[in-house]
């Protein structure tokens, strides 16, 4: 297997990420205005670097923020298993009082180890975990050394716990923002280390509205 070096991206930012509600991968909402110019801003700061394959999620809003790099003609896929996971009931709900108590209960849940735990009509980290396996092992047999991956926030978290190793009950120490870059690094015995940590330097120029 070919090592890799990969180019992690979260996506910009949507009208439910401004209003603070939960996206999931129920809710395909397009950026908005700021995100497109996150898009942008991460496209000319990185139009140079020779990827040779770009992947995004079976949601419109992580192929919009790497649009430019399609344009430019570099090869790109849909690979649905990296999706968000999904919130169940609470994807595209604005959170009262109530129910972000009980979002962060089941934080602490999950960070205490009960991963196989979900929100109704949801996912658990085990069963993201599972199918977001699936997907990156189906890109890392792919040819093609350097690569972008745009995808979500919790599903990054969980994705960059697998590549590192992490006890997915730890999964939160992997912070992330719209257009937040990681940048991991493989070696020929297949192990990953991060080069780049949450990185926004292509961001400290962009003023949002």
């Amino acid at each position: 297997m070919l090592s890799k070096k990969i180019y992690l991206v979260r996506h910009g930012q949507t009208d439910y990420n401004l209003r603070g509600v939960v996206q999931g991968s129920g809710i395909d909402a397009p950026l908005n205005r700021n995100g497109q110019r996150q898009a942008e801003a991460f496209f000319d700061y990185y139009k140079d670097i020779a990827f040779e394959k770009v992947f995004y999620t079976g949601l419109q809003r992580t192929k919009q923020s790497i649009q430019g790099f399609i344009d430019l003609g570099i090869p790109h896929e849909a690979v649905p298993d990296l999706n968000e996971i999904s919130w169940g009931r609470y994807e595209g709900v604005p959170m009262t009082r109530e129910e972000n108590k009980y979002y962060e209960h089941m934080l602490e849940r999950w960070a205490s180890g009960d991963l196989e735990y979900a929100i109704e009509g949801g996912e658990s980290p085990i069963i993201v975990a599972k199918r977001l396996k699936r997907g990156i092992d189906y890109i890392l047999s792919q040819p093609g050394k350097c690569i972008l991956i745009c995808m979500h926030g919790r599903a990054m978290r969980i994705l960059l716990s697998l590549l590192m190793g992490y006890d997915l009950r730890y999964m939160d120490v992997f912070k992330h923002q719209n257009l937040g870059l990681y940048v991991l690094n493989q070696n020929d015995l297949g192990i990953f280390r991060i080069e780049k940590y949450n990185c926004g330097e292509h961001l400290k120029d962009l003023v949002l509205f």
